[in-house]
């Protein structure tokens, strides 16, 4: 069987940017929680704040050093797996990505490590300083690297000339279409994945009795927050899908699984898309409800898969389940947010066993709606590489083998298997530990740690009843 290089690519690009969107996207609204909670510390004075703080910070240490490293290599592949368009692009993304580096990552550089290994070894305005910056410098990253993509999906500002990508406007072109609707809707879903792993892990620590009152507090906290932001999340997504609708009808008829352009277009709960004969097998929908959510009319005209030949249709049935699950998790989180609402009075919100239990779980549907919104968005574009301009197939790299694409994908796999289970193993010893020590941790201390991840320094030793002590206690 012949190796295609073109699907091979696709395939690793795919598995490096999934596997490492999860952790920017957790940072984030991580990054802001931990600013919210030096700012608090700064004010209140109160010793419960720096303790959620330092926490936080660990665990912000950790999965802000599993990003780099998973990162780090995408830039790399625009030069083995896709030069053409990277050659193509660089008048446009060359800049944009050294924009990055010098607004943002120069800027974490500078004040991550006092946020990391300053606390009380710079006077506490300094630290709370430090916070604020490394959460704005998250979002200028971000700002960044989504006006780049956002370019690739709605391009604007530049012309096409002998196969190169000349910049006719630096604002319409950064400041494309679906840019900032795309930028709202990362933001938000930032905030709702910091917001559940919060939720998650104190829950986790209250259904333990651990720290209940800094807990409780963190709790109670993110509960309001994602009062407030899972609502947001599915205003800003319902302007994401009329934009997507006007600028790619195609990705829109893909996520709907509709075929023909008709009015009253039902809105599908469950289909089984057949690409091949361009058709569902089975469909269950609410009658014209897709033409109202999209056009906001019942008798709206929806456009249909079969105003594009075959070969220009994305793969129907990923764009169109991705794009159920999204939307399902994103619903549940609304349902969480309101129950926590509910639970409030009486502060039934941390005693109610079940709803602590299942925040649990919810911990984790952030990261799945994440991807398969992604997924949503990169194979909802194929066969596009820049929409409507240059194909994957025109970007790829000519002299690629399919054996070349093969031997660094299964070594991404293995090597990014090996960073996760390690991050992950770390990550779940601080976990474990939790609050307990971070009362010692936190004061001033002659030790300074040599590298980021040391800043999340945990005890592995543990007394008699299993409880973690200090490592240089000796156990007792």
């Amino acid at each position: 069987m012949e190796l295609d290089p073109l699907i091979l690519s696709r395939i690793q690009f795919a598995f490096v940017v999934s596997f490492h969107a999860i952790f920017p996207v957790f940072t984030i609204g991580l990054a802001s929680y931990i600013a919210v909670l030096e700012g608090l510390a700064f004010k209140t004075r109160n010793p419960v704040w720096e303790t959620l703080s330092a926490f936080w910070t660990k665990v912000f240490a950790v999965v802000f050093g599993m990003g780099v490293v998973s990162g780090i290599v995408m830039s790399f592949q625009f030069g083995t797996n896709w030069s053409n368009f990277a050659q193509a692009s660089a008048n446009f993304l060359g800049p944009i990505l050294s924009y990055e580096v010098i607004t943002a990552f120069f800027l974490e550089a500078a004040f991550l490590g006092v946020l990391l290994f300053g606390r009380n070894k710079v006077p506490a305005g300094v630290h709370l300083f430090a916070a604020i910056m490394v959460a704005t410098g998250t979002f200028i990253s971000s700002f960044w690297i989504l006006s780049a993509n956002s370019w690739m999906q709605t391009p604007a500002g530049v012309e096409l000339r002998e196969g190169v990508f000349h910049v006719t406007s630096w604002s319409e072109a950064i400041f494309n279409p679906s840019f900032p609707y795309r930028f709202l809707h990362m933001a938000m879903a930032s905030f709702l994945t910091g917001g559940f792993v919060v939720a998650g892990v104190s829950a986790w620590y209250l259904l333990k009795g651990r720290e209940v009152e800094a807990n409780r507090k963190a709790l109670s906290m993110c509960l309001w927050l994602l009062l407030f932001i899972a609502p947001a999340q599915l205003v800003i997504g319902d302007f994401h899908g009329l934009n997507t609708l006007e600028h790619q009808p195609t990705k829109v008829a893909a996520m709907e699984g509709n075929w023909e352009t008709s009015s009253n277009v039902p809105l599908l709960l469950f289909a089984i898309p057949d690409q091949e004969n361009q058709r569902n097998l089975f469909e269950i929908g609410i009658p014209s409800m897709a033409s109202m959510v999209l056009t906001h009319d019942w008798d709206g005209v929806v456009p249909g898969l079969n105003e594009v030949a075959v070969e220009e249709q994305p793969p129907v049935a990923i764009v169109f389940w991705s794009f159920r699950i999204m939307v399902g998790l994103g619903a549940l989180m609304i349902l969480f947010a309101l129950a926590g609402l509910f639970l409030r009075p009486g502060g039934r919100y941390y005693q109610n066993r079940k709803f602590l239990q299942g925040l649990r779980f919810m911990s984790i549907a952030p990261f799945i709606a994440v991807l398969t919104g992604w997924f949503v968005t990169e194979t909802g574009r194929a066969p596009w590489l820049v929409y409507g301009m240059m194909t994957q197939a025109e970007s790829v790299t000519p002299s690629l083998t399919g054996g070349m694409a093969l031997f660094t994908l299964i070594g991404y796999i293995v090597v990014y298997a090996l960073v996760f289970a390690a991050g992950v193993y770390y990550l779940m010893r601080v976990l474990f530990v939790g609050l307990e020590s971070e009362e010692e941790d936190t004061t001033d201390s002659p030790e300074r740690p040599a590298r980021p991840l040391s800043a999340a320094h945990v005890p592995f030793e543990y007394d008699s009843h299993g409880r973690p002590v200090p490592a240089n206690d000796g156990g007792q």
